[in-house]
């Protein structure tokens, strides 16, 4: 069992404070939302769970451990990391692309274990039939998927994603949303999204982090957080909470 602890992390960029003592604890198959304004620090709070930024104070902690103890290596086969923009190489077919998530196992070239593993990734994303394809030839949803894929290959007991439903249509953010929740809810996986749409938030996360300004201002049951006056506290506008359609009206 994998437990995720942020404890007092404070982030600086040059002067400018991104996380302002943030503490959270996430547990095994927990969907967390992290919402807030442009600029609020939801992708500098998951690149430091990620390790890729280190605190000026303050530690992330898996396991009582603090992951800047974990060889790189180590800790990528622990969080699999999906950022909000990728720039994969086009003419690449999916396959290979999936199977460079296998990198912290492989050393010189990889085994047929590696390809087993990268063939069950597309299997429980559903995308099998686009092995052979390249990923030019794949549609938004598609493409998302592929990328979902290549974080689950190294079989990671966290998953981080940045807007994971952005710039698709709302078929695949549905798609992509129930497919992360199910990762979480039958494979056991903690779950860690920025998103930007509140009523995503509602319908697909058991826990929400609100940020602003670097703040934690609540951090909780996703019922509990999701109130028409901590929305108004953190975005500056109106809105109304409709529980029976767990839907979130602004305006």
């Amino acid at each position: 069992m994998v437990i995720i602890r942020v404890v007092d992390v404070y982030i600086y960029y040059g002067k400018h404070r991104a996380l302002n003592g943030t503490t959270l604890e996430i547990l095994p198959r927990e969907v967390v939302a992290i919402v807030g304004p442009n600029g609020s620090g939801k992708t500098t709070l998951l690149k430091t769970i990620d390790g890729i930024l280190s605190p000026s104070r303050g530690s992330v902690y898996i396991d009582n451990r603090d992951i800047h103890g974990y060889a790189r290596r180590e800790l990528a086969k622990i969080i699999g990391y999906v950022p909000q923009r990728i720039d994969p190489v086009t003419n690449m077919m999916v396959l290979d692309f999936v199977l460079t998530g296998r990198r912290p196992y492989a050393d010189f070239s990889y085994s047929k274990v590696d390809v087993a593993k990268a063939f069950e990734a597309l299997r429980v994303v559903e995308a099998e039939h686009l092995v052979f394809r390249k990923l030019s030839q794949l549609s938004g949803g598609e493409l998302q998927r592929i990328i979902i894929a290549r974080a689950l290959v190294a079989e990671p007991k966290v998953l981080l994603l940045d807007e994971p439903t952005s710039n698709l249509d709302p078929r695949y953010q549905v798609e992509i949303l129930k497919l992360i929740r199910y990762l979480a809810k039958e494979r056991g996986v903690a779950v860690i999204m920025a998103l930007h749409d509140l009523t995503h938030a509602y319908r697909f996360s058991d826990k929400v982090v609100m940020l602003k300004n670097g703040d934690v201002v609540v951090f909780g049951l996703t019922e509990d957080v999701l109130t028409s006056e901590n929305i108004e506290k953190v975005f500056e506008v109106k809105a109304k909470v409709i529980k029976d359609l767990k839907a979130v009206v602004i305006g």
